[in-house]
């Protein structure tokens, strides 16, 4: 066998490889080896339109691969880091003045919204927990089986907020993994925050039917 049909079986090999990955990132490797392979064999044997196809196969593998790399730092920097940036959010929305004392949800209210904080200071009541700039609210409601606010969201100085729909929200949050990270880890710290400080706002939402009986004697 010539070494021109070795080239072109190793072409082939890495094509089928290329179909059994299950992951992107080997995928667009042996994408990559692939065509470096089908150049070459197509060069040899002078098969231009095999050559056309992957001049073009090859920097768009290689751009798709750079992509996945660049997703894959950005969701190890949300994991290492405590500050996270949600200022993507404002790419997204427009800013709205909001003057100290106004009530932007109340506490059983159906969510419509996540709110970013361009500038002031917002309290949520019932959680005893104030948030500055660069902090996000609102979005424990989206994940939760009753659809209803958990506090009540009131602005303690005059405050510019970005406000963005939940089907934004949402759209950023499965389509970007380093957003959805970053919101994940805002979720449990809030939550770890909030029994911490008003254990009584959730004894009846971990207990179950027995936990309550034991807990009101009738059991």
């Amino acid at each position: 066998m010539e070494y021109v049909d070795l080239i072109g079986w190793a072409a082939s090999a890495a094509t089928l490889a290329t179909y059994s990955m299950k992951t992107m990132l080997p995928l667009r490797i042996a994408a990559i080896i692939s065509n470096l392979f089908f150049i070459a064999y197509s060069l040899l044997l002078s098969l231009w339109p095999m050559l056309f196809l992957d001049l073009i196969l090859l920097p768009f593998n290689l751009w798709r691969t750079a992509q996945i790399l660049r997703l894959r730092r950005r969701v190890a920097a949300t994991r290492s880091v405590d500050s996270l940036d949600f200022s993507v959010l404002k790419s997204y929305s427009r800013p709205r003045r909001m003057p100290a004392g106004t009530d932007i949800f109340c506490r059983g209210d159906t969510p419509d919204a996540l709110y970013f904080i361009d500038s002031g200071e917002i309290r949520l009541e019932e959680l005893d927990i104030t948030l500055g700039a660069g902090e996000i609210f609102g979005e424990i409601a989206f994940f939760t089986d009753a659809k209803a606010r958990t506090a009540t969201a009131r602005c303690t100085v005059d405050s510019q907020v970005h406000v963005v729909d939940e089907a934004t929200f949402l759209r950023l949050y499965f389509q970007d993994p380093a957003f959805g990270m970053a919101i994940m880890k805002t979720i449990t710290r809030r939550l770890v925050q909030s029994v911490e400080r008003r254990p009584d706002m959730f004894q009846h939402s971990f207990a179950g039917p027995g936990a309550a009986a034991v807990a009101t004697g009738t059991r």
